[in-house]
């Protein structure tokens, strides 16, 4: 069953950042500030910049596949269901684990207002989102917004109101602890973007995804990172470092030395909007995860249940909330490890399916966004991904290669048998390489990606899909004269209509000699009235040895001829129309000669650009 699409570009720029501004922002500035001194503005700017080159390849993973799941179902389709069971394991606990990073992290500010028992009040809150997220991702995005904008609000009066205040002195020794602590604390903070996987889960619910997913990105990401970088260095200049260092409660902090109590309170609740905000789009997003999963079966079924009424995955949000209130009772700095880390290789592994992707040709791979610079931005990306997860440690490392043996242990005992011969983009790479029984083939990828552009670009199918989806392909595998091709034409035809073979020669003949057919250099498209009613049919022919002239150096590659009866004039002009615009695109030359089969030669018109009523 399909998920609803009702989010627009506020709900995917507020759903981003409230995932993104909530601890990484009130909580980790003080730990982070006792690993690197007041450098920890250009860590959390470097990890701006990575999480930047991150979210560019997601995004174009995003737009040429929206479907929920995000990473982990871009990552199945391009190295396979074996590192797409431990792309998604991955990123359902890393999302998980930072909605209850921040729950238990707004524990610090309750106190500051009310005695409560603070993992009773999170698990309260757990409960209430879940129960929003049930009712539907409409009603969840709604509250996003609210509590985003007025976060942002909150800050933005946080940081003019206190810049005047700022004790310069305090930069003065900007590298204490070394330059290699900058990227240590790099990695620590990268969970404060981790908010930037949610939006990957939720693209099936995203509307206009290939426009709103990756402006959405990549404005909350430069928004966020601006937002974190000015507000750190303003408190940084605020509150005293010995303070600061023991604080998990900085920016509250700050605000009471630049606005004495009522400061205080006032960021106080931002921090709690915040913390609540993480919590919501951390369900939304985190449940889509083993939804996707159970629909690849890799997980148990009963997580792809929708909700018959609210069309959301109930039995995923429910489990997911579970998972939330059990992290609750983690310790802080373990939650901000292992979400930090789990981010980390999430991006590690957009990156290389992007470059699988990109060099494996799929056909009916077409984003709507194309991360730049290919591949040097990718190489840079994992480079400093793999750099930073070494700089934070040895323990950092030995979690991560548990955490991936985990998720390859479900797949190979739980997922394998139900998944056996999926297809997946480093196969095509691998194509003619490897031994041919490791090879798949068969279009299978090519036909789920054809269907997701259907389904994203709102194709219906007209009369002339359906023309085409019935046409007859040709391949011409040697050189061949164009009378030649003609007589091929004229006898298929006069097999299918029951007329006379010649009589359909001549009729090709006398349209050349009447008129050129050509369309370019390399393409022509005859057409013909014969005597029927209700009639119309395509061929379509590709000769990549070349069609020629007699009197020409010409050499045709690519040759459309279409029939009609004359009641179907009106088809036949369509067809004409639709298949000039669909050739005259830039690279549909190259594409119709690199094809790999009579099916893939249909989709290039099936899914090329033209305009449809």
């Amino acid at each position: 069953m399909k998920l609803r699409k009702e989010l627009r570009l506020v709900d995917v720029f507020c759903i981003a950042t409230g995932a993104m501004i909530s601890s990484g922002i009130f909580v980790l500035p003080g730990l982070a500030h006792a690993r690197a001194g007041p450098a920890v503005i250009v860590s959390y700017f470097l990890a701006g910049l990575l999480a930047l080159i991150g979210v560019l390849n997601i995004a174009e993973m995003a737009t040429a596949m929206p479907k929920a799941g995000g990473d982990y179902f871009f990552v199945t389709r391009g190295l396979g269901p074996s590192i797409g069971t431990v792309a998604g394991m991955l990123s359902w606990f890393s999302l998980s684990l930072k909605s209850a990073f921040a729950l238990v992290g707004m524990a610090a500010f309750v106190r500051l207002i009310i005695e409560l028992n603070v993992h009773l009040v999170a698990i309260f809150l757990t409960l209430v989102f879940v129960l929003i997220n049930y009712f539907g991702v409409k009603q969840a995005s709604r509250t996003q917004v609210i509590l985003v904008l007025s976060l942002l609000a909150i800050l933005f009066v946080y940081i003019v109101w206190s810049t005047p205040q700022i004790n310069v002195g305090r930069f003065e020794e900007f590298v204490p602890y070394g330059v290699l602590s900058i990227f240590s604390t790099t990695g620590f903070v990268s969970v404060s973007y981790g908010g930037l996987l949610n939006i990957s889960s939720i693209a099936e619910e995203v509307k206009d995804p290939q426009r709103t997913l990756p402006l959405g990105l990549v404005l909350s990401l430069v928004v966020t990172m601006v937002l974190y970088v000015v507000t750190v260095f303003v408190t940084i200049g605020l509150v005293e470092p010995a303070q600061l260092d023991h604080s998990l409660t900085p920016i509250s902090d700050g605000a009471a030395v630049s606005m004495g109590l009522i400061g205080l309170i006032f960021l106080s609740i931002a921090a709690i909007l915040a913390f609540v905000s993480t919590a919501n789009a951390g369900i939304m997003s985190a449940s889509r995860y083993p939804f996707a999963l159970s629909r690849d079966k890799l997980y148990p079924d009963f997580f792809k249940k929708v909700h018959p009424k609210y069309k959301t995955p109930f039995v995923a949000i429910l489990i997911t909330g579970l998972f939330i209130i059990l992290f609750l009772f983690l310790e802080l700095d373990f939650l901000v490890q292992v979400a930090s880390t789990i981010v980390i290789l999430a991006y590690i592994l957009s990156i290389f399916s992007v470059i699988v992707l990109r060099t494996s040709k799929l056909q009916n791979y077409r984003p709507g966004f194309r991360a730049p610079f290919f591949p040097w931005i990718q190489i840079i990306g994992i480079i400093g991904f793999i750099y930073v997860i070494v700089e934070m440690g040895l323990h950092t490392l030995l979690l991560s290669a548990a955490l991936i043996i985990v998720g390859v242990l479900i797949y190979v005992f739980y997922g394998r048998r139900r998944v056996r011969g999926k297809e997946h983009a480093l196969l095509y790479l691998l194509d003619g390489v490897t031994p041919k029984r490791l090879s798949y083939t068969k279009g299978k990828l090519e036909q789920e990606l054809k269907e997701i552009i259907y389904e994203r670009d709102n194709i219906k199918k007209d009369e002339f899909h359906l023309a085409i989806e019935d046409s007859t392909v040709i391949e011409i595998e040697k050189p061949t004269e164009i009378h030649e091709l003609f007589k091929i034409i004229a006898d298929m035809l006069a097999k299918k209509l029951n007329l006379r073979s010649d009589y359909i020669y001549n009729k090709l003949e006398r349209r050349e000699k009447e008129s050129g057919t050509h369309i370019t250099e390399d393409i022509i498209m005859p057409h013909i009235i014969v005597v029927k009613k209700d009639y119309f049919d395509i061929f379509m022919v590709r000769s990549r040895e070349g069609i020629y002239y007699e009197d020409s150096s010409l050499k045709i590659k690519a040759a459309f001829f279409l029939i009609a009866s004359s009641d179907k004039r009106n088809l036949l002009l369509k067809a004409h129309t639709y298949l000039s615009q669909i050739i005259l695109e830039p690279d549909f030359e190259q594409r119709w000669l690199e094809a790999k089969d009579k099916h893939c030669l249909k989709d290039i018109i099936l899914l090329g650009k033209r305009k449809r009523r």
